[in-house]
């Protein structure tokens, strides 16, 4: 019974070959992203929730992570 409902869908072979793209697209791009990523600026990120004011490293009043000095 599913079997004929699926072969009802027009293009219906295409979609597991999109989902499959897409997973290892994304997938790839993060591994490349990870494999790049400044470790300076994870360190500064990964520490700028659990601090009170600016993040260390601070360097000067604009950032990177953009100037959160004056949030209360």
């Amino acid at each position: 019974m599913y079997k004929n409902v699926l072969e009802s869908i027009p293009g219906i072979e295409w979609y597991p070959i999109v989902a499959l793209v897409l997973f290892f697209g994304f997938f790839s791009v993060l591994l490349v992203w990870f494999v790049f990523v400044d470790t300076g600026r994870l360190g500064r990120l990964s520490s700028a929730a659990l601090e009170e004011g600016s993040p260390v490293g601070h360097q000067s009043s604009q950032s990177s992570l953009g100037d959160y000095s004056n949030v209360e």
